[in-house]
């Protein structure tokens, strides 16, 4: 496993982002297309792609299958973005260690010199230089052809249309589970030119589940406008569009901070929590049906297994309850209003009545006012809060957040004195041990990624 991003990707981020899918084809081409060589589940989603991904490639290793995931960003390990997954086996050895099956280091090495190579008889071509999410798209597909992988679930890394993954011709489904307002700069400042975008990963004559409208977390009219949007793009692409619509009144919380519910009238149990992991579930059930027309192993029994087993790292994760400690990535409203709800849920409801100890740091771009709204909102105590600077370019200053915090809550608040994200936390939780106050730690999955080790090392536990 690897622990940093290699050199040559590194030095790929001053591309920037830049959408279009000219040079990811380019690459393909090149290293005598990769992606033929394995089934696909294509997942898109302003929130909850990394779930659902989480889901379907759980439910396909239960059924026997070796499965690779592909997802971003990272957290903890660069080389967790490239994973496989080897049927029943391999899920349960990815339960109890969550660096099985990353991408081994002198398999990346081996790949990232020939994606180099192949980039650099592209740009001599004139093409503009591949991103860096353009390049580690290509490095995945290699190795997900070599290994064998017999099904690859795929999880865009920003819209769809013009994203690198957007490059499979014969999916066997494509997912969307939420659409929301987020990375407007790039996707379209509009509710129904986001949803287009994301309906770009829709193909012809295959079939996209998407999560219906209804239980997104929008106002009635963006509900609206995303159904059309959708059902018309979906007519104009030849491609069969089914809404998803979660059962309701099934959820319930179970004493070990599971949750329980109902997908296409199976119950099931999974360790992540939030009606909004309902709608998650469900597309990528829908999703993983669908492959049972291919292999045969996949079955209700199976899935039900692989949704009992799914893992997904800082998505209202517990690491600890005594004191209670949890991290999450809720980094734009939709995803901070998940969490709070969610949290209003646990430990019996008990914790929401509490004030929380706070550690929080978001990147500057994103809405910060409507994260803190949310969180208001749904009855969110903050009795001391810990902003600090995340390790990116792009983070927000601890001062401006700590402001905006005391502004939307209109009371004030303890600062906690240090913007050190380790340090932070490792003050904070040391804090929380004596006094019991239930320890919040959320924002940009960058500053998870940066604080979980710590944390869990401080703890001396392990993800309940």
């Amino acid at each position: 496993m690897t622990q940093k991003t290699p050199e040559f990707l590194a030095d790929a981020v001053k591309f920037g982002i830049n959408p279009g899918l000219e040079r990811i084809n380019g690459l393909c081409e090149l290293l005598g297309h990769p992606e033929r060589v394995f089934r696909v589940i294509h997942i898109a989603g302003t929130n909850g792609k990394g779930s659902a991904t989480a889901f379907a490639s759980s439910m396909l290793a239960a059924s026997g299958l070796k499965t690779g995931v592909f997802t971003s960003p990272f957290l903890e390990r660069f080389s967790e973005r490239i994973r496989i997954i080897d049927g029943r086996e391999g899920l349960y050895r990815y339960a109890g260690d969550d660096s099985y099956g990353e991408i081994d280091d002198i398999s990346l090495a081996r790949l990232t010199d020939r994606v180099r190579e192949a980039s650099e008889k592209l740009t001599g071509t004139g093409t503009e230089h591949p991103t860096e999410f353009e390049l580690v798209t290509a490095i995945c597909l290699l190795y997900f052809s070599e290994q064998k992988v017999d099904c690859a679930v795929m999880e865009t890394g920003l819209g769809g249309r013009l994203d690198s993954t957007n490059i499979f011709d014969d999916p066997i489904a494509s997912v969307i589970t939420s659409i929301g307002m987020d990375h407007t700069a790039v996707l379209g400042d509009t509710i129904d030119k986001i949803a287009r975008e994301k309906a770009g990963i829709m193909k012809k004559d295959h079939i996209l589940f998407c999560v219906d409208p209804s239980h997104m977390i929008l106002t009635d009219e963006q509900a609206a406008t995303v159904r059309k949007t959708l059902t018309v793009e979906a007519a104009e692409r030849g491609c069969r569009l089914e809404f998803i619509k979660p059962e309701d009144g099934t959820v319930s919380y179970t004493d070990d901070h599971k949750m329980e519910f109902r997908v296409d009238n199976m119950t099931v149990r999974t360790s992540l929590l939030g009606d909004h992991q309902c709608g998650n579930c469900s597309v990528a059930y829908a999703a993983v049906k669908e492959a049972s027309h291919i292999w045969p192993s996949i079955t209700e029994e199976s899935c039900r297994e692989g949704i009992s087993m799914t893992v997904w790292k800082c998505r209202a994760e517990v690491l600890c309850t005594d004191p209670f400690v949890i991290l999450d990535g809720g980094h734009n409203p939709q995803g901070a209003r998940s969490f709070a709800e969610v949290y209003a849920r646990l430990d019996g409801g008990r914790l929401i009545r509490r004030p929380v100890r706070l550690v929080i740091g978001v990147m500057a771009d994103k809405d910060i006012e409507g994260v803190i709204r949310a969180y208001r909102d749904c009855g969110l105590q903050i009795g001391e809060v810990w902003p600090v600077k995340v390790a990116n370019s792009r983070t927000a200053d601890p001062a401006q957040l700590y402001n905006i915090i005391k502004e939307v809550y209109n009371k004030p608040i303890n600062r906690g004195d240090t913007g050190d994200p380790e340090e932070a936390v490792g003050t904070a939780y040391g804090l929380s041990l004596k006094d019991k106050v239930p320890l919040v730690v959320t924002g940009s999955l960058y500053l998870l990624g940066q604080v979980r080790g710590k944390l869990k090392g401080i703890i001396g536990c392990t993800t309940i």
